[in-house]
């Protein structure tokens, strides 16, 4: 691929140069008299600014994306000659600097051009981030259809055993979803049902009991635990805390002696989500105006009756959503069930077992030298695009429950 920093780094040069050049030309056309202007100096170097800058970051863009898709059909798009590009490049940050600067007077309505600049910039910005989600689909639904071309999709939604084999023989692989699924909805349960209550009690403690001083305190130190990497989270589950539920419970009830387990991965991913659903709680709950509070009180009621028959069912609607937003996060993660979980396919109820999930196999069916084209690497993408498909539902019954139950209040 062309190399393209010199003209880019020459680019974001010359529109620095463009603004200072565009305000200064601005103030000398107006003299002393700024009002004589249609627009202030700086809005006049700022689309002095933006002229320089983007067609030439539009072209070098187009460039970058053709090169990518023809490298990709094995074609090498590059040019014999990049000084040339280069100059075309620069030449063209030039063009703008100078077509800008002829057009600085004291008519010229620079705020509007400015404005319309920073509207295409915002215009494509949302479609970068439409056609992102448009090709990360399309890719896992292309790779996914050459899978089903390959192994059986009954055998695969509802086959009961995961044996991938990677010996060359395609017929010795069972690649059956259900004991994934069954993994990962187990472990997210338990995460759930501990972050929850607690997450839940935090928020309401914190925006109906606590002080100013404590709350002030208290929430900062809860939505740190967001802040800490999923690896650290692993490395806990995997050297503190399974260690303990083995020594503790496991083995005294005879329910197992690995430290890696369901119940592991389970705790400490409910750790992890006390941050999600404490902060959207205790927003909600705040969100409920004091009017409410104050008749309920009024009426005879005591605080903890208020909150039970009358905050929390008028914030039922986003703590439900909050509640499967974290359900959303706690179904995509990886480094905790990978370090925390163990690795083993199984259907089974005994939390103190080890058990997968479908994202840690989507990382161990990518890892390592495989053939690219067999089902059992392609199946990462089927177990991919499943669980898009589920966190997808999840988010938008979210969504769907809290706009339609959700109060409007003045």
């Amino acid at each position: 691929m062309l190399p393209l920093t010199i003209p880019f780094l020459a680019t974001i040069g010359l529109a620095t140069l463009g603004y200072f050049l565009g305000r200064s030309r601005a103030i000398s056309v107006a003299g002393r008299d700024m009002r004589v202007l249609n627009a202030l100096p700086h809005q006049h170097g700022l689309n002095t600014c933006f002229s320089t800058l983007l067609p030439p970051l539009a072209v070098m863009l187009v460039w970058a994306l053709a090169a990518r898709i023809a490298s990709r059909k094995g074609v090498m798009l590059a040019p014999e000659n990049p000084t040339l590009v280069y100059i075309i490049l620069i030449g063209l940050a030039v063009a703008g600097l100078g077509l800008s600067m002829m057009k600085i007077s004291r008519d010229f309505r620079a705020r509007n051009a400015s404005e319309r600049w920073i509207m295409g910039l915002l215009i494509f910005a949302s479609t970068v981030a439409i056609l992102t989600t448009v090709g990360i689909v399309l890719s896992m639904v292309s790779e996914t259809l050459n899978f089903f071309g390959q192994y059986d999709w009954k055998a695969f939604f509802f086959g009961t055993t995961w044996s991938p084999s990677f010996s060359g023989r395609g017929g010795d692989s069972q690649l059956g979803i259900i004991p994934l699924l069954w993994g990962t909805l187990y472990i997210s349960f338990i995460a759930l049902a501990f972050a929850v209550p607690v997450g839940l009690f935090a928020a309401i403690y914190l925006s109906e009991y606590a002080s100013p001083r404590l709350r002030s305190i208290a929430k900062p130190m809860i939505e740190i635990l967001a802040g800490i990497p999923t690896i650290v989270y692993g490395l806990f589950a995997l050297l503190t805390v399974g260690p303990l539920l083995r020594d503790v419970f496991a083995e005294p009830l005879g329910l197992g002696d690995s430290a890696s387990s369901v119940m592991t991965a389970g705790l400490v991913m409910g750790v992890m989500l006390i941050p999600f659903v404490s902060s959207l709680s205790d927003d909600i709950i705040n969100a409920v105006p004091q009017a409410m509070r104050d008749g309920s009180l009024g009426l005879g009621a005591t605080q903890s009756e208020t909150i039970r028959q009358v905050i929390v069912p008028a914030a039922l609607p986003g703590i439900v959503g909050a509640v499967l937003l974290a359900a959303s996060r706690a179904i995509g993660e990886t480094m905790i069930v990978v370090l925390g979980a163990g690795a083993a396919a199984r259907l089974s109820l005994n939390p103190f077992e080890a058990m997968t999930t479908v994202t840690a196999k989507i990382v161990s069916q990518l890892t390592g030298d495989t053939d690219f084209g067999s089902p059992e690497t392609l199946v990462a993408f089927a177990l991919g695009l499943t669980l898009f498909a589920i966190t997808l539902g999840l988010n938008v019954l979210a969504l769907y429950i809290v706009r339609k139950y959700r109060e409007q209040y003045e």
